[in-house]
């Protein structure tokens, strides 16, 4: 039994078991992974590889980018380009043609820590956070730290302006809005709780309060965050990655082989869940489908 049923609410949502197959192996951290429809695909990063791969069924693993400037979290924008958090200090833009475009690197004149892990907001602008991870060794490029916080921004592709939006984390990490985007929730990995956002007309956020501590046994720690179709919340945690409904309940928790750090939906039907755990990458299939992202 991989699934551990916490409220029986999850039985819809994911199933009686959550079977795991491995889908690949010997990476050295994998992390970033975003589904591809057009090309029936999965992108991830190995960050202390410096590489980013590309699996597909038909071809299995190939090499998307190296090096990656240890690349982490990746998402894509409203015209289906490949948005990427790298541990470089950088957040990028991959073109049509494949050529890299940097969006930002300083806040303020501060080179930004590590941008870690992205997301798309329907208008377009991309919300990202930025602990100091990218500054450990194999993780990163080991440096000293410009700016004095970890925190949450946001980038308009428009303007081209970067907006601080919270300084107050211990170590920000997985990031995702509620399905009507009226929420942004944020994982706090060193404080092991999840704090919810209200979001304003401006694009700017309010609030912030914790909206629930994730706790458990076993490998994993607060990392990746997305919300399915329905608006259940999946984090990884303690012990693999837990299923919240809206209403702050721990549902289950999926088990993995290794720590999960991320995961996302793919397949025809966006019910295939591809998770990036350490050294491998993983599936298993739920009931309730993911959210279409191009």
């Amino acid at each position: 039994m991989t699934l551990s049923i916490l409220d029986d609410r999850i039985r819809a949502i994911v199933g009686d078991d959550a079977e795991i197959e491995q889908v690949a192996t010997g990476f050295k951290f994998t992390e970033g992974p975003a589904w591809d429809p057009r090309t029936s695909s999965l992108i991830f990063s190995d960050i202390p590889g410096d590489i980013m791969r590309r699996w597909s069924a038909a071809n299995g693993i190939q090499t998307f980018r190296q090096p990656s400037n240890k690349a982490n979290g990746n998402t894509w924008d409203l015209q289906g380009r490949l948005i990427s958090c790298e541990h470089a200090s950088r957040l990028t833009r991959t073109e049509d043609d494949g050529s890299v475009t940097v969006l930002a690197t300083h806040y303020q004149g501060r080179e930004l820590n590590s941008p870690n892990d992205v997301v798309v907001k329907s208008d377009g602008s991309i919300y990202f956070s930025d602990p100091t991870y990218g500054r450990m060794e194999g993780f990163g490029f080991p440096r000293e730290q410009d700016l004095d916080y970890q925190g949450v921004y946001r980038f308009s592709p428009d303007s081209g302006e970067l907006t601080l939006l919270a300084d107050d984390f211990g170590q920000p990490n997985g990031l995702t809005f509620s399905v009507d985007e009226s929420k942004l929730f944020v994982n706090d990995t060193d404080r092991g709780h999840i704090r919810m956002f209200d979001t304003n007309a401006d694009g700017s956020v309010s609030g912030g309060g914790v909206w629930v501590e994730v706790t458990g046994d076993g490998a994993g720690a607060l990392d990746g965050m997305k919300v399915d179709s329905q608006d259940n919340l999946y984090t990884t945690g303690p012990g693999g990655i837990h299923v919240f409904s809206m209403d702050g309940t721990d549902l289950g928790v999926i088990g993995l082989p290794e720590g999960p750090a991320n995961f996302t939906w793919g397949d025809e039907d966006l019910r295939t869940l591809y998770v990036t755990a350490t050294t491998s990458l993983y599936r298993t299939r739920v009931k309730v489908p993911g959210r279409t992202l191009i």
